[in-house]
């Protein structure tokens, strides 16, 4: 499998693009994450077009099904101090 460069994203659309391509790259149909994952088929494509309304245990279980990992972190351009005051 090709190495994944990390892909930072910060919006549920984004999100769900990101998993639609990532599974289309797999060559996996939504039938087969949807199994992996525990959902139907029309679940997923439901989800994929409505992420806003994917559960986090659901997005964490879609990505170990596609090979993804997820990563959670500040992004570079915020000054830390700034975040130790709140």
């Amino acid at each position: 499998m090709p190495t994944i460069s990390p892909q930072r994203v910060v919006t549920a659309s984004q999100v769900g693009q990101y998993l639609l391509v990532q599974r289309k790259q797999r060559k996996l149909t939504q039938a087969q994450v949807g199994y992996r994952v525990g959902l139907s088929q029309n679940r997923i494509s439901y989800l994929e077009k409505h992420p806003d309304e994917l559960s986090f245990k659901q997005l964490l279980s879609w990505c170990s099904a596609v090979g993804l990992e997820v990563s959670i972190g500040l992004p570079e351009e915020i000054d830390r101090k700034t975040i130790s005051e709140w």
